[in-house]
């Protein structure tokens, strides 16, 4: 279903997905080992979890969410996710200030898992320093780290 969902996402959103397993990586996006991702369009940056994160936490039942204007520091939390297995810290992929986050997660946190690229992003951000880019992997060195990751 999470691959069907990421299709559909990859489809409206005009870019490519790969399949790996169950979790689905989407191209013209960078990866934090973290497992967040990142679009950047200009100065703004829109960030959530990945499929392969929301996979292995499950359903989410709970998001934190920083406040608007709260700066971010790439590598550092800006909130979690809880779900019913864990809750786990959600780290930002640039540094910059928040100007939006996902209301809706609020109220529907399981967006997170059922649209985890689409209506499931968590914060938008006006970047800092762009070169900060150069940190993340591409889709297909994210998709290389999760095979790794997940034979350990």
């Amino acid at each position: 279903m999470a691959s069907r969902l990421a299709s559909r996402a990859a489809s409206y959103l005009r870019i490519q997905v790969t399949h790996r397993g169950f979790a689905s990586v989407v191209k013209d996006l960078n990866y934090a080992n973290s497992h967040e991702w990142v679009k950047v369009d200009g100065k703004s940056a829109t960030v959530g979890i990945t499929d392969h994160a929301q996979d292995h936490l499950g359903d989410v039942v709970y998001v934190e969410l920083p406040e608007v204007g709260v700066a971010v520091k790439q590598g550092d939390a800006f909130g979690a996710v809880e779900s019913v297995k864990a809750t786990s810290d959600v780290y930002s992929p640039v540094s910059g200030k928040v100007v939006e986050v996902n209301e809706e997660l609020s109220s529907s946190p399981g967006l997170v898992n059922s649209s985890p690229y689409e209506k499931g992003w968590i914060i938008k951000v006006e970047i800092n320093d762009s070169g900060e880019l150069k940190n993340l992997m591409d889709s297909d060195k994210y998709t290389k780290f999760c095979e790794e990751e997940d034979e350990h």
